[in-house]
């Protein structure tokens, strides 16, 4: 897992010394702190001379910017008569008949040229993360918008309506616990198939069909104790839980509308070529005259909620990409790697949700230095502004 963890160049020192404190369950136990910490550290150096190398040579071959510009001149004459201002038109733009005086206006086709520049190295490290950044992107951003909301608004559909007896409670507890007992009879059987040595396909099906009980019995024992809440603050624990299904229900019915609106966006000024409109672009420039902030708190609020839902995305999907497999996040059961190696999966996305959003608002954030680094520089850097076209 070390070597997965040590792609980000944020996170491995930290996802390594934290592989060596949540050693997985396969590693011998007669392995010591010392020789993991000093594998992980090996594990770091060895990637960060890596990507140090991969990066530094990709910078010095390809790391310039490609500029497509037209070469305008023309020479300079006097006019003879301040008045002869209104004798010029669109057929007429130059002083006649010295029409070379306008070459600068009716430049030919041939006149274009490329205007090539060196990109700055982080500039250039922010593009090559936004390649990788854009796929997870695409996937978490597109779940998570669509089941942030609804997971929000479900939750508080499917909440406990009442608290139950202290009979119920003990019937559905005996219930978890005989489900417990027969969950552990079958991890120890696969534990001993695993020291003969029997680790073939039908033993990894049985171990994840295990693994996903013990999750289902996980979510039933929270649910069990959520609908009776025991101690001397009971009371004050239930009226809690009513209040945060509530919060979850406001949240929800917002986010749903945020969600439309993304995606109304996204169709009406990206996807259609030319744009339908700019909405929401419109909507900020509107808000802005109403207030000064007013614009630059719904820009915000648009930007930070897309990220949001990448995070939502994330934390939902539990599955493997490609031969990359995400750790699945859960409240109070996420173990250190696992929670630093989806930090390095967000931090990646955080730099394509800038991205997209200084694409999607390109309008209302003209002349900022995100649309001059993400709109205009990484559109045009050498080798990679294909993919961006």
């Amino acid at each position: 897992q070390v070597s997965l963890d040590s792609c980000f160049l944020y996170p491995p020192p930290l996802a390594s010394l934290a592989d060596c404190l949540d050693p997985p369950c396969s590693a011998p136990a007669s392995r010591s702190v010392g020789k993991r910490l000093k594998s992980a550290l090996i594990w770091v150096v060895a990637s960060a001379v890596v990507c140090g190398l991969v990066l530094g040579i990709l910078y010095a071959l390809i790391g310039k910017v490609d500029f497509t510009v037209r070469h305008l001149s023309s020479s300079v004459q006097a006019f003879p008569n301040p008045n002869q201002f209104g004798a010029f038109t669109s057929g007429q733009p130059c002083i006649a008949p010295l029409t070379r005086q306008c070459s600068a206006n009716t430049a030919p086709p041939n006149s274009q040229t490329t205007w090539t520049m060196r990109a700055t190295f982080p500039e250039y490290v922010v593009a090559l993360a936004t390649i990788v950044g854009s796929v997870l992107f695409t996937i978490f951003g597109g779940v998570g918008i669509a089941c942030l909301p609804l997971s929000l608004i479900f939750s508080f559909v499917r909440r406990p309506k009442a608290v139950i007896t202290r009979s119920q409670y003990i019937k559905e507890a005996t219930e978890l616990g005989k489900k417990a007992k027969e969950l552990k009879k079958a991890a120890e059987a696969l534990h001993q198939e695993e020291r003969s040595g029997n680790k073939g396909r039908k033993w990894r099906k049985n171990v994840k069909a295990v693994e996903k009980e013990l999750l289902l019995l996980e979510n039933d024992m929270n649910a069990l104790e959520e609908m009776y809440p025991q101690g001397e603050k009971a009371e004050a624990t239930w009226a809690f839980t009513v209040l945060a299904y509530i919060g979850k229900l406001i949240f929800g019915i917002v986010g749903l509308i945020v969600s439309i609106a993304w995606v109304a966006h996204i169709i009406i000024y990206l996807l259609v070529d030319p744009p339908l409109s700019s909405f929401l672009n419109e909507i900020f420039i509107k808000l802005d005259s109403v207030w000064g902030l007013l614009g630059t708190a719904a820009f915000a609020f648009f930007c930070f909620y897309l990220l949001i839902a990448v995070i939502a995305g994330e934390m939902m999907l539990g599955l493997k990409l490609v031969f990359i497999t995400i750790h699945p996040m859960k409240w109070g059961g996420t173990l250190m790697n696992s929670f630093l190696f989806n930090v390095g999966l967000i931090l990646l996305c955080s730099i394509s949700v800038i991205q997209f959003c200084a694409t999607a608002f390109a309008y209302y954030a003209q002349a900022t230095a995100a649309q001059e680094i993400f709109g205009h520089t990484l559109q045009s850097l050498r080798g990679i502004k294909y993919l961006y076209k």
